[in-house]
């Protein structure tokens, strides 16, 4: 009997250490204990930084001021890429020494039951954090050679001369940001007219004018109804009739929640499993976190998920975590898109009253040579003045969000987010010009 069964070694390691170390007798079960750590680590968003990250430096090396050309290395990134994820793995895996780990596939099957190597073990509670997995759409025949998903496409021994992405969520846009700076012709193809659609319209027109800047052809309102490999390449189908061959496909549509790992019916599921605010599913002292409830994919937003859910076993009676308050981002290239708290998009669709600011990056010399003329920050405040939103879209996005995201955290009003004084040359300023101009 333990106390607490975390299923899925993704970030629910995070809430096992700190319940360990807080004297709770722990297991947490993973399919492959050499995955420790989950998608993010392994097969997502570390990798994927790792590639965006080189890229970006072969993109620089194009500047008219530079003599000579870089040329990525797709050989010697895979093989740094190894190096990197096995040390991390090695480092997670030792944190994990307090409490028990089991290799396996785990299914909850009643009330406090998990099976798993054909044994069944009880918890008090039990965190399922199962992830999510490539949604392949119906029609497109993925064979994980020339038809792939987001698990081959960082695997990939050498790039290809041309490739073709179907879709233009985060991991579309990130992965033809990689090829098109990577030097490798990319088609984007995407199934209605418009990128980004909740995102602010000078975003949106931001995006695609640096994406057909890098290199990128874009394929607006083509649906794919079939996709098969062939002798002449990926023979692709598109809804009006047309059709096309390309020499690989990309398949990143969507995700689906990982929830195999039910088969109890007391937990119910829908697009994921069922959670309240505080994470629990339709059966008591039974959790869901991460991608597998179907609230936000994000990493850290597992991560904070976990350890709210730990805190509450615990008896701490944390907050309640606002998943609207979490950062959201794309690392495109040159610049990236973030946001956080309200967008245009949902003030709009849910009638709340606001002000914006709008700022352009093209009014700082510092956006010249940083390939950002078409960047944009974004504010919003709501009637009280207080900050309730930004979107971002500018070189290190991600990293210039963290400002209004403890400007959320701390309920600031307008008056004490002018308060502010950021340094020049910089991004930040421009966010700094948004407080003044609300």
């Amino acid at each position: 009997m333990y106390d607490i069964i975390y299923i899925g070694g993704g970030l629910n390691y995070a809430g096992a250490i700190v319940a360990a170390k807080n004297g709770k007798r722990v297991a947490l079960i993973e399919r492959d204990l050499k995955q420790l750590g989950g998608v993010c680590l392994h097969k997502g968003c570390i990798p994927s930084k790792m590639f965006l990250h080189y890229a970006s430096l072969v993109y620089e090396s194009h500047s008219e001021i530079l003599e000579g050309e870089l040329k990525l290395s797709q050989a010697k990134l895979l093989e740094k890429k190894e190096k990197l994820l096995a040390h991390v793995t090695e480092i997670v895996t030792k944190q994990c020494e307090h409490f028990e780990l089991i290799e396996g596939d785990a299914k909850v099957i009643a009330p406090h039951k998990v099976s798993v190597n054909e044994r069944i073990i009880e918890g008090e509670y039990i965190v399922i954090g199962t992830g999510s997995s490539p949604l392949i759409p119906e029609g497109i025949e993925y064979n994980k050679k020339d038809i792939i998903t987001s698990d081959e496409v960082l695997m990939l021994q050498s790039l290809p001369k041309k490739i073709a992405i179907y879709g233009v969520g985060a991991i579309g846009l990130e992965m033809a940001s990689f090829f098109a700076t990577s030097g490798v012709e990319v088609t984007l193809i995407n199934r209605d007219e418009q990128i980004l659609p909740k995102a602010h319209p000078q975003i949106q027109k931001g995006i695609i004018e640096q994406l057909e800047r890098v290199g990128v052809k874009i394929l607006s309102k083509h649906p794919v109804t079939s996709a098969k490999s062939t002798k002449r390449g990926v023979h692709v189908v598109f809804e009006s009739g047309e059709s096309n061959y390309v020499p690989m496909l990309l398949v990143a549509t969507s995700r689906r929640a990982n929830t195999e790992v039910v088969a109890c019916d007391a937990i119910e599921i829908q697009k994921g499993i069922v959670t309240d605010a505080f994470f629990e599913t339709t059966l008591a002292n039974h959790y869901a976190i991460g991608d597998c409830n179907a609230k936000l994919q994000l990493a850290h937003a597992a991560r904070a998920e976990v350890l709210n859910v730990t805190e509450w076993i615990l008896g701490r009676n944390p907050r309640t975590i606002n998943l609207e308050d979490v950062v959201k981002f794309i690392h495109t290239l040159p610049m990236s898109y973030a946001s956080i708290g309200k967008s245009k998009h949902m003030l709009e669709s849910e009638g709340i009253t606001f002000r914006q600011s709008v700022v352009g990056l093209n009014q700082f010399t510092y956006s010249v040579y940083n390939h950002a003329n078409h960047g944009v920050m974004i504010s919003y405040v709501d009637s009280e003045d207080f900050i309730v939103g930004a979107e971002i879209l500018a070189p290190n996005a991600e990293e210039l969000i963290a400002t209004v995201a403890m400007s959320l955290a701390g309920e600031m009003d307008v008056n004490m987010a002018q308060k502010t004084v950021l340094g020049h040359p910089t991004f930040s300023e421009a966010l700094e010009r948004t407080f003044y101009k609300l």
